[in-house]
This record gives structure tokens, C-alpha cells and sequence, in this order.
């Protein structure tokens, strides 16, 4: 005697759910197992999209051998970042520690607002009265602040004091990206496999290269031209022993991301040289320097191959924020381009529009015999 249709509907349905959740249970073994990696390849293959063109140039040139050319750039990076990457991320450590041990202390001293504040237009009437009484009643305008403040402050200084390992892992990722790079054309293709799985042969090449397009704009464009900023700039103030060079530098990088004028730090450095340093001709040095590192973006944004992004720049500057706060120096890369990836297929898909149906043809009219 065959099952009537309601069993064999409630036996196809059973199986479909032990099915679904077999496949959820090992989808999340799989996920807590890769988590522990996930920001790292993350930031590895946003490196090998980004430095994937310099890739195919070089491989042409050395005569079609992609992996000679992806060993060429991450020998020559890791010698170029080396040293930079560390100085400041040791700066920056110790640029934090310091800060929080005066301010545990209570070590910690303002200089008083030089006179010619108070002349500054606009903003001097206003600057001039709050610098006065941070640098002779420090405590007491922490303490009026630290409440509103402090579950933050607490998260960015934690984050900040970890950005050594953060940029050990960059270095990391950048070994990584290397090897991604040099199986590229294999990726290429595993990528746009998956995009025609999920949207089919119509749309899947146009999603692959969508999410590609994104990635590479905004980690070259934007990401990218901030963070060589931030070297050009770091050194100088490391270099000038600008008490909290790291934090400045941190602060460049933050500006640079989110496109804002690096100006609001380095015309404070540079003021603060000229008045502490004993030779003019080293301060002359130092602005020159800063000046070209602060204009270097309008130099530095046609040679990159990813000229920009169209995402909006409260996208990027969430993104860069969001992930400094829940995953370190690395979130402060990774945040804004998956963030912009995200919008940007969002927006893909919101204006996203079938194609019209014609109408079905009439049959032709036949002659009348």
C-alpha cells in the first residue's frame, strides 16, 4: 500500500529540515574554526586585489612567471615597510602607554595657550578660555568628561596599545597576498564561479567584477594613499620627538581614510616645532617635509591604480571607525572596504531592475483564398 501524499509531504519535509540543519551545524564547526584567521585573510586578499595589476605587470615583464612576480613584491615591500611599519607602531604603543600612565599619576601637563590665541579670528575667543583651563585644571575637566567618554576611551586605547601586533599582521597578510597572488588566475576564476552560483550566468561575471572594482578602488584610492601618508608623515614626527608621535600618526591615518585635510595635525606639529626647536633651519626642514607629505595624496591618487571610490565618505568613515573599535589597527584597514563592498552591492541590488517582457507576437493574419 502506497503512503498517502500528506506522509510522503511531511517524510520530503522532514528530510529537507535534518538536511538544512546538517549543513548550518558544519557551516558553523567550519566558521568558529577559520574565525580566529578571518581578519587576517581578509586583509590578505584585499593586498592581492589591490596589488594584483602590479602583479600581471611584472609576471609580463620577467616573461610570464606569476610566481617570481608576486616573490619580487613581497620582498621588496617587506623591505620598504619594514622599518617604517615598526617605528611607528612601536611610537604608537608607547605613545599610549605613556599618555595613560600620567594621566594614572596625575603627571600630566599642558602648556598655557601662548597670548596670541586669544588674537586667532573666529575661533580664538573660544579656543583661548577652554586651553587655559585644561592646562591649569586638567583633572577637573577630565573628571567633568571622563563619563561621557569612557566606555570609549577605554575601547580606542585598548585598541591602540595593540596596533604592534596589528601591524605584525599586516606584514603577515602581506606573505599571504603574495601567495594569493601568485595562484591569481585561479582565483579569478573561483570567484567568478561563485558569483555565477549565486546570480546566475547573466549577472555573476558583472557581480565579480563589481565586488573586484570596489575593493581595489578603495584600498588603492582611499586606504592606500593614507597610509603612505602616514608613513611619509609618522617619520617626521618621530624623527622631530613630537611627544605622541605614534598618536599623530594614528591620527593622520584616520584623516587620510576618511579624506579629511591632514592640516588640523600637521600645522600643530609645525608650530610646535618652531617654537621648541633651537635651529631654523631644522624646523625649514621639517615643513618642507610635512608640506610634501600632506600634498603627497594629490600626487599619489593618479599614480594608484584605483583612483577613488564613489561610496560615500560616511560609508568609508564608519567603516574605518567601526572597525578600529571592534578589530584593532587591522578593522581600521578592512572596515572601510568591506563596509563600501557592502554598500556598494546593496546599491547594486536596490536599483537592480528586470528586464521587460515583450509581448508575446501575434500569428500572422493568413490571405483570404
Amino acid at each position: 500500500m502506497l503512503p498517502s501524499p500528506e506522509k510522503l509531504l511531511s517524510r520530503n519535509l522532514l528530510d529537507v529540515l535534518i538536511r538544512a540543519g546538517l549543513i548550518l551545524l558544519l557551516a558553523l564547526f567550519c566558521f568558529r574554526i577559520f574565525h580566529p584567521f578571518l581578519d587576517l585573510m581578509l586583509w590578505s586578499v584585499i593586498l592581492a586585489i589591490s596589488l594584483y595589476p602590479l602583479h600581471q605587470l611584472l609576471s609580463h615583464w620577467l616573461g610570464e612567471r606569476p610566481n617570481s612576480a608576486a616573490t619580487l613584491i613581497v620582498v621588496l615591500g617587506l623591505v620598504i615597510l619594514l622599518v617604517p611599519v615598526v617605528m611607528i607602531g612601536m611610537s604608537m604603543a608607547d605613545s599610549v602607554r605613556d599618555l595613560v600612565h600620567a594621566i594614572q599619576n596625575r603627571t600630566l601637563q599642558i602648556p598655557l595657550p601662548p597670548d596670541s590665541v586669544q588674537n586667532w579670528p573666529v575661533v580664538g575667543q573660544y579656543i583661548y578660555p577652554f586651553w587655559h583651563r585644561v592646562a591649569t585644571d586638567f583633572m577637573g575637566v577630565a573628571q567633568q568628561v571622563a563619563p561621557h567618554l569612557q566606555g570609549v576611551a577605554k575601547k580606542v586605547a585598548g585598541q591602540a596599545a595593540g596596533v604592534g601586533m596589528g601591524l605584525m599582521q599586516f606584514l603577515a597578510a602581506f606573505v599571504i597576498a603574495g601567495v594569493i597572488m601568485a595562484y591569481g588566475k585561479l582565483g579569478s576564476r573561483t570567484a567568478c564561479d561563485i558569483a555565477i552560483r549565486i546570480s546566475g550566468p547573466d549577472r555573476g561575471p558583472g557581480l565579480a567584477e563589481l565586488c573586484t572594482g570596489t575593493i581595489r578602488a578603495v584600498a588603492q584610492g582611499v586606504v592606500g594613499v593614507a597610509f603612505i601618508q602616514t608613513l611619509i608623515l609618522g617619520l617626521g614626527f618621530i624623527v622631530m620627538g613630537i611627544p605622541g608621535a605614534g598618536l599623530l600618526a594614528l591620527g593622520v591615518l584616520l584623516l587620510g581614510i576618511t579624506q579629511l585635510p591632514v592640516v588640523l595635525i600637521t600645522l600643530p606639529a609645525i608650530a610646535y616645532v618652531f617654537m621648541t626647536n633651537d635651529s631654523l633651519l631644522v624646523a625649514i626642514l621639517f615643513t618642507i617635509w610635512t608640506a610634501a607629505g600632506g600634498l603627497s595624496d594629490n600626487v599619489l591618487k593618479p599614480l594608484m591604480f584605483g583612483r577613488g571610490s564613489k561610496v560615500p565618505m560616511a560609508v568609508i568613515l564608519i567603516g574605518a571607525l567601526g572597525g578600529m573599535l571592534s578589530n584593532g589597527i587591522i578593522g581600521l584597514f578592512v572596515g572601510p572596504v568591506v563596509l563600501a563592498l557592502g554598500y556598494e552591492l546593496f546599491m547594486s541590488w536596490v536599483h537592480e531592475r528586470e528586464a521587460p517582457v515583450a509581448p508575446p507576437a501575434e500569428p500572422p493574419v493568413q490571405p483570404a483564398p
